[in-house]
């Protein structure tokens, strides 16, 4: 098997390409949710979580082996390891979240993403927010208040770890981008996976019990899809920028709901959706403004370099 653009992609553009990597990625992290949440209801989240990043490796590993050494090649080790570092987190806050609170608002919180991204490149990149960058991230804001809906007593410890996952999913989203201009997509995949083993096994342990036969299966398609949405994941940003792809993402709430409904009978509030929405138009806002205005800083270099 080969880890390089499937057959009938070739043809296509590198954008419309990335477009239909990041719908499959969708796809899987949208059953991956599902699995997560049947494999939970037989043992501990810590074991999901290690049996996720250690049959993803014996999955992806004899893959990429059959393609080179070169696969494992790694340029800037420091960028993977805090990558791994800030996936894990991640990773933690967002299985949690997904036992504790219904699949579809999970999935509305998680749109939050690009928000966060905004205001860490405020603060890490020193990029400038201007006026309209702030009303977006403000409306983003409030889409978040309607689908907590937030009482003077308590919010739901669910809701917090579905935003702490979101929040380092932003952050893990930058540096991938990072990566993808010097590292191959091969390489960030399977280091992913290696570096999260050792991470996720140290909390595993203390919750050890042997999965059945049923909750095998499940662990399996829940590495499985985990590792197809990954990699497209990866391969689409290194396609792409993130800007065009984000509003494609909205189309996971839908997903979610649906599985969530025929599954386990779920069916998500009608707060649910409208605070979607308001956060999905805010990130595509964002996200639109920021490609203008890389559009027109590079229109803008090019008629001041000298003739």
């Amino acid at each position: 098997m080969s880890w390089q653009p499937l057959l009938f992609f070739r043809a296509l553009p590198p954008q419309k390409q990335a477009i239909a990597y990041t719908l499959m990625s969708i796809f899987f992290f949208t059953v991956m949710g599902v699995f997560i949440r049947k494999s939970s209801e037989n043992i501990h989240i810590m074991e999901v979580i290690f049996f996720r990043n250690f049959l993803a490796c014996l999955i992806i590993i004899p893959v990429m082996y059959s393609s080179g050494l070169a696969s494992f090649k790694m340029n800037r080790p420091g960028l993977f390891v805090w990558r791994a570092v800030f996936g894990s987190i991640g990773m933690f806050a967002s299985f949690v979240s997904i036992t504790l609170i219904p699949l579809a608002q999970a999935t509305a919180i998680s749109f939050t993403a690009p928000i966060f991204i905004t205001i860490l490149a405020f603060f890490l990149f020193g990029e400038v927010l201007k006026f309209r960058r702030v009303a977006a991230i403000f409306i983003g804001f409030i889409g978040m208040l309607i689908i907590v809906q937030p009482n003077v007593e308590v919010i739901s410890i669910g809701v917090i770890l579905a935003f702490i996952g979101a929040f380092f999913h932003s952050i893990n989203s930058l540096i991938v981008k990072q990566l993808t201009a010097k590292e191959s997509v091969n390489a960030i995949v399977v280091w992913m996976v290696i570096m999260l083993v050792p991470i996720s096994i140290v909390p595993a342990i203390f919750v050890w019990e042997w999965p059945s036969a049923l909750t095998w299966l499940y662990l399996s398609c829940l590495a499985f899809c985990g590792t197809l949405g990954h990699s497209f994941f990866t391969r689409a940003y290194s396609l792409a920028e993130i800007t065009s792809l984000q509003p494609f993402q909205f189309i996971q709430l839908p997903m979610a709901a649906f599985l969530a409904w025929v599954i386990f009978s779920e069916l998500p509030g009608y707060w649910t959706w409208v605070g979607g929405i308001i956060i999905f138009l805010s990130t595509v806002y964002i996200t639109r403004r920021e490609a203008k205005i890389k559009t027109s800083k590079i229109v803008n270099s090019e008629l001041l370099a000298p003739k």
